[in-house]
């Protein structure tokens, strides 16, 4: 039921934040507790503008914890997000903590239907957020270094 909910109302969220591109509510994060969402990034303070516009929206305002990634990162892959989330974050920089309503049923907040947030920003940065010193490139391999690591995989023992 969450994941159908995740997919029937990402086209409204779109028209509300044209910027995101996908978004996952994975079932470890109770649908509600947990939104990884993948934006189309054009200018500084924009991850945190959707983590806001999200919370504005409807039931959207229970969700406890908001990662943002680039357009590129597939939100439905956990290891991916988690890479990401890992190598982007700058604690000082990218968290954002505020108040704000939260689901009856979290046992975790102080006080019932109000608690804490989270919201972190994993997407890549420029100038304009205070990152001065060049995005490094993602590292890949060629398909041709794949392909001899595919046919010597059993010669490894891994």
């Amino acid at each position: 039921m969450g994941k159908v909910t995740e997919r029937v109302f990402l086209p409204l969220i779109k028209v509300m934040l044209p910027e995101v591109v996908d978004m996952n509510m994975p079932a470890e994060g109770i649908f509600h507790n947990l939104v990884i969402v993948s934006i189309k990034k054009e200018y500084p303070g924009q991850a945190r503008k959707v983590m806001f516009g999200l919370w504005g929206l409807g039931l959207m305002s229970l969700a406890k914890t908001i990662i943002v990634v680039d357009d590129f990162v597939d939100v439905q892959d956990p290891s991916e997000v988690t890479w990401r989330v890992a190598n982007n974050l700058d604690p000082g920089r990218d968290l954002v903590v505020v108040e704000g309503p939260l689901d009856d049923l979290d046992v975790a907040s102080p006080t019932a239907k109000f608690g804490s947030k989270l919201g972190i920003d994993a997407t890549r940065k420029g100038p304009g957020e205070g990152y001065h010193r060049g995005w490094p490139p993602d590292i890949e391999m060629s398909a041709e270094v794949k392909a001899l690591v595919d046919r010597r995989w059993a010669e490894y023992g891994i």
